[in-house]
C-alpha cells in the first residue's frame, strides 16, 4: 500500500478511530508518516508488520496507534507487552503509548534487567 506523491493521507483514511485521530492531533501529528501509511493499515488488520525506518519517523505511532485500536475495541486490563533493546527506548515507547491512549487511561510499565555474564 505504497502513497503516492501528492496523495494526502490521513489517520482516518487509515482507519485509525476518531478518539485516536483526536488523540494524534493533539501531540501535533497532522499527517501520518510513509512508515505510518505503510504499517497502520495492517496492523489494524491484526497482521504481523515489520518495518524499518529513520530515527524520528513515527515508528512508535505505526505499531501503537493498532495495538491502542484494538484496545478501544475489547478492553482489558493487560494487553501488550513491546520489547525494545534499550532501557530508554522502552521508555520513550511507554511516553508515546500512554500519550495516545489517555483519552482511555491507558498506563505502561517499563520492565528492565540487567545484563547478565
Amino acid at each position: 500500500m505504497m502513497a503516492e506523491d501528492g496523495d494526502e493521507r490521513t489517520f482516518k483514511s487509515l482507519g485509525v478511530c476518531g478518539e485516536l485521530v483526536k488523540a494524534c492531533e493533539s501531540l501535533g501529528w497532522k499527517t501520518p508518516s510513509k512508515i505510518q501509511v505503510e504499517a497502520i493499515p495492517h496492523g489494524l488488520e491484526g497482521r504481523d508488520v515489520i518495518g524499518l525506518a529513520q530515527t524520528g519517523s513515527g515508528k512508535t505511532g505505526a505499531f501503537a496507534l493498532p495495538i491502542i485500536q484494538a484496545l478501544l475495541q475489547k478492553p482489558q486490563p493487560f494487553f501488550a507487552c513491546v520489547l525494545s533493546p534499550t532501557r530508554e527506548l522502552a521508555i520513550q515507547i511507554s511516553q508515546q503509548f500512554e500519550a495516545l491512549g489517555s483519552s482511555i487511561g491507558v498506563k505502561c510499565a517499563v520492565v528492565s534487567c540487567l545484563k547478565f555474564q
